[in-house]
């Protein structure tokens, strides 16, 4: 399982047992977007090859908020 906290300036991780921060730069370089439009499943994406994806996404605006 991955486990995502998202905060204004990042992401905190947990993959596969592994903890790591991936900071809000290289996610908008990564995805294209501006932080704040980047969802919770294009992070994921970036993180797991293949992510068990369930619900809406949310952006990272709506879940910070």
């Amino acid at each position: 399982m991955t486990a995502l906290s998202f905060d204004e300036h990042g992401v905190d991780v947990v993959y596969e047992g592994t903890d790591f921060r991936l900071e809000k730069a290289l996610i908008e370089d990564a995805v294209g977007k501006a932080y704040p439009d980047v969802t919770d499943h294009e992070v994921l994406q970036l993180v797991d090859p293949e992510p068990a994806l369930s619900g809406e996404p949310q952006r990272i605006a709506e879940i910070i908020d």
